[in-house]
This record gives C-alpha cells, structure tokens and sequence, in this order.
C-alpha cells in the first residue's frame, strides 16, 4: 500500500525541488495528481475484476513492479511531459491495491481481527507519506530529487520478491479449491446492504428474507450473474463518499509542502517534513478508528471523521496568519480525513457481496481515486493566483460534502436496521 500511493506524496513532499528543477508551475503540479488518479479510477473496476480472477499475490507483485517502473521514470523525466507520463502509468499498481490487499486479508485473516488488520493495511499509505516526507526528502537533500526517486524504485523491486517469497498462493475465483479451509480461507461475506448479526445467527436481509453468518467459513462466489461495473446500494454510497473525500485529502498531500514553502517561509526541509507529519497521525489514526469500526458504529464513523477534516482545512486557512497553526492541522488531515478512507474500507470488507471482495473495494476505490484527479487541478487554479485561503475553504467544503454523505448514509443504515428488526 505504501508503494501503491508513494509516487503521490513524492511528488507533493518534492514539490518545491521539482517546480524549480523541471520548470513546472503549481497548476502543472496538480496535473501529476490528476493523470496518475484519473488512470487509476478509469482502471479500478477493471483492476478489481482482475484480483478476484489471478488471485492477491500474482495482483500483489505486478503492482510493486508497476510502481518501480513509474517511479523510475518520474526520476528520468527531462521535463514536465515525460513527467505527466511517467505517473500515468503510476496509476495502475493504484487500481490494484486495494482490491488485491483486501482480497489476501479475506483469504488469511480471521473475521475478528480484519478490522484491525485493515487499519494496518491502510496506514501503509501513509507510511509512504512518511518515507517521502521524512527519509527520501533527506536524501533528496544529498543526492538530488532523482536519487531519491530512484532509491524508492529499487525498494519497490525488493518487495516485489518478497511478496512472491512470503504471501500465501491463493487460488483465484472459481480456479479450485482454497489452499486451506477454515478461517484462514476467507471469511463471511454478505450481500450488499444485509445488516451483520452475531456470530452463528442470521441477519435479516433487505428483502425480509436471512443472510447466513457463520463467522470462519468461506461463501462461494456466486455463479450465473454478472458483476456489475457501477457501484450500487451501500457500494454506491461509499464511493460517493469517497469521492469527496479523496477532492480534499489530495489537495493537502499534493500543496501542503508547496504552501509551507512559498506562504510559510518554511525552509525546503521543514516544509517537506509537513507530509512526513501527515503521514504519522494517518497511521496511528487509521489503526485506531479502523478497530474501532465494529459493525454496529462503523457506519457513524465516516461523517464524523469527514466533520473533524472540515476542522483541519480550517485550520490551514488561519496558518496564513498563525503560521505554527500549519502542523496542527498535518496532524488533524493525518487523523481525520485520512483515517476515514480506511474505515470506508473496513466497511466494504464488512458488506461485500460473495465473490465480489476485489471488485467492490475497486468500485469503492475508483470514486476515491476520482476525487483525487479532480480535487488538485481547481486547487492548483487558485494556488497559482496566491489564493491558498480560498484553497483551503474548497477544501473544507469538500470534507463537508463527504460528512454529508456519510452522515446521511448512517441514518438511512439506522431506519433500515430498525425496519429489519420490526419486520
């Protein structure tokens, strides 16, 4: 997940050192973001389709070695179109990393500790944010930004190998039997939209009918229907959600050392060490709120977390005038904002259809991915123009759209769990 999502916060943290060296105005800057998402939303079903067929580990090593490839070349680029290309093709391993990681922890996690280990999963993303805010800027500092690009490359090969070396050989959907039975297999997995039950009972169904929990054993895909290639019912919802959610969440990572740099008189150092903070808080509150999302409370949890981003983008808008403001809210996106993508993730896992794990978490992760290449074009409009305030307030207003969504998912969750009950 970490290498998935690195060339993004590479690009943001090295900002300053890539708009100087290639030439490459703030709205460029965005640009990189919009390419390497866009590919990554267009490819996502088709990503997701492609995991649930050859399996995570094969999903798993291809991604690693996409992502050396374009971060090879992003270190190669002469200028700003070589450059655009380089994270187009960055944008595939990003189509297959959550439905391939969420697929190997269906396979080899029991069902009590997915949440858990979903958060873990998660905060890999901002373990990149850290090693590009913090280690690979300091080495950017040294040898140059291309080193440093290039030194991230070699890493993505060696976890490629390992992968291949460590991961268990899953079969694919419908490609035979399981390597092991039991919880290790992978886990209940419920129709869209069913509430979940206590263990080995039943939770009633939207229809009236009942769904079978029987936490530990593996469900079948389901045969004879095709997927869908759009995102329905609970699905539909989080992708809206995340839709808005990835708007904001990619302006902070790709401005937030370019404002510190250019508003903040930040030294180029500090500046880049903004992402590496906002990486620290995404892992410990990805962890946290992610083993907090019980099936009961995880549908609450994303509005909530969107309200306390609109609090954080807030923040950076004071920062102008009260520049220490500025780490405070690097702390509050890493959270916040950046923890409530996890716990979507948690809740897809919760409310995957049968066979379906690989293709709704990339339905799910194509409307983030989405939210990523639009959000950082309109902020890089007003970056150019100097109006980072009014940024930040889209910013806030995207967060507040995504806490919107959430919340009116939750209530609507709450009237059906209480029609169920009544039924």
């Amino acid at each position: 997940m970490a290498f998935s999502m690195l060339q993004l916060f590479l690009l943001g943290a090295l900002g300053p050192r890539l708009v100087d060296d290639l030439d490459v105005s703030p709205t460029t800057l965005g640009l990189t973001t919009t390419i390497g998402f866009g590919t990554a939303a267009v490819l996502s079903p088709v990503g997701g389709r492609v995991v649930d067929r050859v399996g995570p580990r094969r999903a798993l090593a291809v991604l690693l070695l996409l992502s050396a490839v374009a971060l090879a070349l992003i270190g190669a680029a002469p200028g700003a179109g070589f450059l655009l290309v380089a994270v187009a093709l960055g944008g595939l391993p990003q189509a297959l990393a959550n439905p391939a990681t969420n697929k190997a922890i269906l396979a080899s996690v029991e069902p009590a500790r997915r949440g858990a280990v979903t958060g873990m999963k998660q905060s890999g993303v901002q373990l990149g944010a850290f090693a590009a805010g913090l280690p690979l800027a300091g080495l950017a500092g040294w040898l140059g930004w291309r080193a440093a690009v290039w030194t991230a490359a070699g890493a993505a090969v060696l976890t490629a190998a390992w992968a291949l070396r460590a991961l268990p050989a899953t079969a694919p959907a419908g490609g035979g039997p399981q390597r092991s039975a039991g919880p290790a297999a992978g886990g209940p997995q419920r129709p869209a939209g069913v509430a979940p039950s206590q263990a080995g009972g039943v939770a009633p169904s939207r229809a009236g009918g009942v769904a079978p929990s029987q936490p530990g054993r593996a469900e079948p895909p389901r045969t004879g229907e095709a997927p869908s290639p759009r995102p329905r019912g609970d699905i539909a919802w989080l992708a809206a959600f995340s839709l808005l959610l990835g708007c904001g969440i990619a302006s902070v990572n790709t401005y937030l050392a370019l404002y510190g740099a250019d508003r903040l008189d930040l030294p180029g150092a500090a500046a880049a060490a903004l992402v590496a903070v906002l990486g620290v808080a995404g892992i410990g509150g990805r962890v946290a709120w992610s083993r907090a999302a019980t099936p009961g409370r995880a549908p609450w949890l994303p509005g909530w977390l969107a309200a306390g981003a609109v609090g954080a983008a807030l923040l950076l808008v004071a920062a102008a005038a009260v520049g220490p403001l500025v780490w405070l809210a690097a702390v509050a996106v890493g959270v916040f904002a950046v923890s409530a993508n996890a716990v979507s993730m948690v809740l897809v896992m919760q409310r995957a259809a049968p066979g379906r794990a690989g293709q709704d978490s990339a339905l799910v992760s194509a409307g983030f991915f989405a939210g990523f290449a639009l959000g950082p074009p309109l902020f890089g409009v007003l970056a150019d123009a100097g109006r980072y305030g009014w940024g930040w307030a889209l910013v806030a207003a995207e967060f507040a759209g995504a806490c919107a969504v959430g919340l009116t998912w939750a209530v609507r969750e709450r009237g059906v769990r209480r029609r169920a009950g009544e039924a």
